[in-house]
């Protein structure tokens, strides 16, 4: 293996019993950060995406397993058995942080809840992400991210506004449910550090998409009216949408008065800016319904380049609408290098999405691609456990491991 500078988690090892998306996401960002990232996996079957194709790789890993699963080793334990228990607790005594998504309950009944798991390993920082979380009616609820985008409001306020709700185009509670535990087992690590105990986090896919919705719920919060959806506008900001150019869409935020009056000036249409209904955001709010047809006539006179060009004369944000693949290839994206190299096992090199943590000084870096179902079992056995090759082999005989 290449050599790396130390990541800033040098010396945190993750024991990670999470599948899918939020807690793998949220446990490769420890990984990218330089964490030793532990990744737990039922023998034969493994992590739920392995198998969430196509496209998979020349290797037989999925796409979608690819992109959650760098920098981390992985373990086949049938936790379920006695010997599979035995192990995972002397892997807990080895490690500084679990992260576990099962169903609310689960590990408890096992016997590694977290009371149990604190007599063990006192300092432990121990992480469960839920559909729901710990506490409340729902807790025993099974919890997709689809699920609780709709459940949680979010699909109200998306898609146009006179069609049928929408979800968002990724997972993103999923996503942000992986942030927000990572955000916190952060914080217990740096707590741990002051006051040498452990903590138990609660984190739920539910509680993460209403955070989420922030200024939308606040202003429902305190006027007490229903948010709309608005399609690509925006409830609070006039112009902040879409418009039909010439020779396809564009996006334009006029986020302010000045930046308004500048786009304005730079078009000729100062009157615009005189007339009382449009002089601040709050009066072009009230006024949508007059303004974006006037607006629409005006923007489909021009190309989007055209528009671009006027915009950035103007100093106004505006931008070409890209698929993924133009996204992915603009000079931005490559000057900040956000896609990066991945050599897969077997030798296979592709694409994958690079970590958005720009940290100069010490930064995060790709030491081991996705792994292969149980591909470091051994290795990790001998390594931190000192499992002698009978006794490993004793544990793949009684499918332990």
């Amino acid at each position: 293996m290449a050599d790396f500078q130390p990541g800033l988690l040098n010396g945190i090892r993750v024991l990670d019993l999470t599948r899918v998306l939020a807690g793998p996401y949220c446990t490769m960002v420890l990984g990218d950060l330089g964490a030793d990232i532990i990744k737990v996996e039922e023998p034969g079957k493994g992590d739920d995406t392995r198998q969430w194709g196509p496209p998979f790789a020349e290797n037989g890993l999925s796409a979608y397993f690819i992109s959650a699963n760098r920098n981390k080793r992985s373990l086949t334990l049938n936790i379920r058995t006695q010997g599979g228990q035995a192990v995972l607790r002397d892997l807990l005594r080895q490690s500084d942080v679990l992260v576990e998504n099962f169903k609310t309950g689960t590990l408890e009944r096992l016997g590694f809840g977290y009371d149990e798991l604190k007599k063990i390993k006192p300092d432990l920082v121990y992480c469960t992400i839920t559909g729901f979380g710990h506490t409340g009616p729902y807790k025993n609820r099974p919890g997709y991210d689809f699920i609780t985008q709709a459940l949680g409001g979010l699909m109200s306020i998306t898609g146009e506004k006179d069609g049928e709700p929408m979800r968002v185009g990724v997972a993103i509670v999923d996503l942000l449910a992986g942030q927000n535990a990572c955000n916190a087992i952060l914080a217990a690590l740096f707590a741990r550090e002051r006051h040498k105990k452990g903590q138990r986090i609660d984190i739920s896919l539910l509680d993460s998409q209403l955070a989420a919705l922030s200024y939308v719920a606040t202003a429902f919060l305190i006027a007490g009216n229903a948010p709309k959806r608005y399609g690509n506008g925006h409830p609070s900001i006039v112009p902040y949408q879409t418009f039909r150019a010439k020779d396809g869409h564009l996006a334009f935020a006029a986020g302010n008065d000045l930046q308004w009056r500048r786009f304005c000036e730079q078009i000729d249409r100062v009157d615009l800016t005189e007339d009382e209904r449009f002089i601040t955001n709050p009066q072009r709010v009230a006024n949508r319904a007059v303004l974006i047809p006037i607006l629409d006539k005006l923007f489909m006179a021009k190309t989007i380049e055209e528009w671009l060009k006027i915009c950035e004369a103007a100093t106004v944000p505006a931008a070409a609408i890209n698929d993924i693949a133009r996204a992915l290839r603009i000079p931005q994206v490559v000057a900040r290098e956000m896609v990066v190299e991945l050599e897969l096992p077997g030798g296979q090199v592709v694409n994958s999405i690079a970590s958005p943590l720009k940290i100069p000084t010490q930064p995060v870096q790709v030491r081991l691609p996705p792994p292969l179902l149980g591909q470091h079992t051994d290795e990790i056995l001998d390594e931190l456990l000192s499992y002698k090759s009978a006794k490993i082999l004793q544990l793949r005989e009684q499918s332990v491991i």
